[in-house]
């Protein structure tokens, strides 16, 4: 069984950073790709980046240039360090392992 722990959401003004963390625990591959997925209210959820576990990152589009996503395999924990942040960045973030296993979600907020 695999479990995966975000942490790290909250409230941030627009312009302002925040850094998400995700720890997963249980079985896991040393080959994986970790990423991150969001659902901002009453949409659906879209992937925002993903990093596999030789360290190539992939972006959506939407957060090219201002979001960074980073690992640490020793720990099995995938981080979003989210700098420049927008109105529109506003949803849940969730972890993903392999797009199998899935977190409960972070909430992040974007407002003045």
């Amino acid at each position: 069984q695999v479990q995966l722990v975000e942490s790290g959401g909250g409230l941030v003004q627009p312009g302002g950073s925040l850094r998400l963390s995700c720890a997963a625990s249980g079985s896991i591959s040393s080959i994986n790709i970790m990423g991150w997925y969001r659902q901002a209210p009453g949409k659906g959820r879209e992937w925002v980046a993903d990093i596999t576990s030789g360290g190539t990152t992939n972006y959506a589009d939407s957060v090219k240039g201002r979001f960074t996503v980073s690992r640490d395999n020793a720990k099995n924990t995938v981080y979003l360090q989210m700098n420049s942040l927008k109105p529109e960045d506003t949803a849940v973030y969730y972890c993903t392992l392999n797009t199998r296993y899935w977190g409960k979600g972070t909430l992040v907020t974007v407002s003045s």
